[in-house]
């Protein structure tokens, strides 16, 4: 059973950081294909950032220079680290996986099979 958990939402003054943290387990976690995305009430869900290696990252533009990607496979962790948030940034975050990395730079969401529950980030 594959399981994403995320944490490390909430609510912060624009230039703020939050860095939001993802734990996956019933998975080989070094297999498989991680990203997060973002989703605003009304909106198409939108691809932050995807991670393949740990020196393979991709960023949408809108957060590039300001959002990192990382992870750490012995904890099947994966991160993101936000700096200089803008109110724009607002939206509900979803840890994603996808197993095999061919193809999983900012791949489209119906690409990924397991989502987490997601965790809030407000920005004012």
């Amino acid at each position: 059973h594959v399981q994403l958990v995320e944490s490390g939402g909430g609510s912060v003054q624009a230039g703020g950081s939050l860095r939001l943290s993802c734990v996956a387990s019933g998975v080989t976690f070094g297999e498989y294909c991680m990203a997060w995305f973002r989703r605003v009430p009304g909106k198409e869900r939108e691809a932050v950032a995807t991670i393949t290696t740990v020196i393979d990252t991709n960023y949408a533009d809108s957060v590039k220079d300001r959002f990192t990607i990382s992870r750490d496979n012995a904890e099947s962790t994966v991160y993101l680290q936000m700096m200089n948030l803008k109110p724009e940034d607002t939206a509900m975050y979803y840890c994603v996986a996808r197993i095999g990395m061919f193809g999983c730079k900012l791949a489209a969401a119906s690409t990924f099979s397991y989502w987490g529950q997601g965790t809030q980030v407000t920005v004012s």
